[in-house]
């Protein structure tokens, strides 16, 4: 089943470090179905993450602006372990190695310093086409699977609930990226 949503447009481009860059255009209007929609907003989300990151120099997505101090870099990291977290370790059980690789001990978001942005960009990118697999083969109303995130007793959220948290996720990081974007260059729009 092709889930690749119709009416959007991808035009694929090579960034500074070497990156790809997926740009996808916002799901068109006419696109109804749910399943199909929730994941269209999601590459786009994606997309919109990759562009804000596009043209930063190195010290840049290793530096922050803001008072809470997260790193561009560090955001981008953040979101790769969420829509894993959510997708592969929460709705399927997937046993993964590190579930809260992002976060250091205190919680708090890292990279390390052979992290790169073409390199979490790759998994940002692999992330997606992982969700796009999970979501073929399952019903927007079938529940997570024990074993993962979730154990046997505890309250298990649908598959449409996750892929709308993992939206929320993206659509507000995006934001935060927006405003850190403007402070370290002025650049701004999606």
């Amino acid at each position: 089943q092709n889930l690749w949503p119709t009416g959007c447009s991808r035009v694929m481009k090579t960034a500074a470090g070497g990156a790809v860059i997926d740009t996808v255009q916002r799901p068109a209007q006419e696109l109804a179905d749910p399943r199909r929609l929730l994941l269209a907003y999601l590459d786009f989300y994606r997309s919109v993450i990759a562009r804000k990151l596009d043209g930063l120099a190195e010290s840049e997505l290793r530096s922050s602006r803001l008072p809470s101090g997260w790193t561009p870099l560090e955001l981008l990291k953040h979101l790769v372990y969420m829509e894993a977290r959510w997708l592969r370790w929460g709705f399927v059980a997937e046993q993964l190695a590190a579930p809260w690789g992002d976060e250091d001990e205190s919680g708090r978001w890292h990279v390390h310093p052979q992290d790169t942005a073409a390199d979490l960009l790759a998994a940002l990118d692999a992330g997606g086409t992982r969700t796009r697999a999970i979501v073929a083969g399952a019903e927007l109303t079938d529940i997570a699977a024990a074993g993962g995130r979730f154990a046997d007793g505890d309250r298990r959220p649908t598959l449409a609930w996750i892929l709308f948290h993992v939206l929320q996720e993206y659509a507000r990081h995006a934001g935060h990226l927006d405003v850190s974007r403007e402070l370290l260059d002025g650049a701004v729009g999606e």
